[in-house]
């Protein structure tokens, strides 16, 4: 039995990337637009119009870029996985308690998406912005998350996962990579140990919110020469599980 391919609209995948466009480079006029997708500036224009009709983007002298509007729809995303209010908060005390970054993300396909940051007053500079895709199987965020999900779910990820090689300490086999999920299940959490940006460690842990079925992960990461086992196991773990806790319980009442 063969499964029909849905229709794809052209004129919505324009809007679309035009509205990739306006989100990476900021207020943009029609000629760029039209430049850059290789499309009549009447047709951009036509787009444009309809979105600033609709509220999404706002035009400024000649140029156009996002309205605000796009900030409730991304607290409203985020709600699907916790409550942001509760996660915003809780993400900047962890932050302030243990001087280093702190990331809380959620699954999207084959990446994780940070959905906040906060950086402690002894946290390393890095190029990490919220909105940022980054991948499953490098991340102490990703090994979190798919340590909750169900072997199958696992399995499938793995299966059709690019292990894209970021620094000689990355992962880069479907064997290795259930091995240490399944050391990341034994040990109540997981590490990224320089598989992202050398000299930098992570650990996280996951984030599971009963009452919006959303699965999330929280990490704090940090230089190697600080983020060290002993006070992973001494500090860091328990300071990881007891926000990962405040946000769960937070989200679920919220929710109620």
């Amino acid at each position: 039995m063969s499964t029909a391919v849905p229709r794809q609209v052209d004129s919505a995948k324009k809007t679309c990337r035009i509205i990739t466009l306006l989100q990476e480079r900021g207020p943009v006029g029609v000629t760029e637009l039209a430049t850059e997708l290789g499309i009549s500036k009447s047709t951009v224009h036509g787009h444009l119009a309809t979105l600033t009709d609709t509220g999404l983007v706002v035009k400024e002298d000649h140029a156009y870029r996002l309205s605000l509007e796009f900030l409730s729809t991304a607290e409203s995303v985020k709600s699907w996985v916790a409550n942001p209010d509760t996660v915003r908060e809780q993400v900047r005390e962890l932050a302030a308690t243990t001087g280093e970054v702190v990331h809380f993300g959620a699954k999207e396909g084959d990446h994780v998406v940070y959905l906040e940051k906060g950086k402690g007053g002894s946290a390393v500079q890095t190029v990490s912005s919220v909105g940022d895709r980054m991948p499953l199987h490098s991340t102490s965020l990703g090994k979190a998350i798919l340590g909750e999900l169900p072997s199958a779910q696992v399995d499938e990820i793995v299966t059709e996962t690019t292990f894209t090689e970021r620094t000689p300490h990355t992962i880069t086999d479907a064997e290795t990579l259930h091995q240490e999920l399944e050391t990341t299940a034994s040990r109540g959490y997981a590490i990224d140990d320089e598989e992202n940006i050398l000299g930098v460690r992570c650990i996280g842990t996951p984030v599971n919110v009963s009452g919006t079925g959303g699965i999330g992960a929280l990490s704090i990461s940090g230089p190697a020469r600080r983020i060290t086992d002993e006070r992973i196991s001494s500090e860091l773990q328990d300071q990881l599980v007891q926000t990962a806790n405040v946000i769960e319980v937070n989200s679920l009442y919220s929710s109620s």
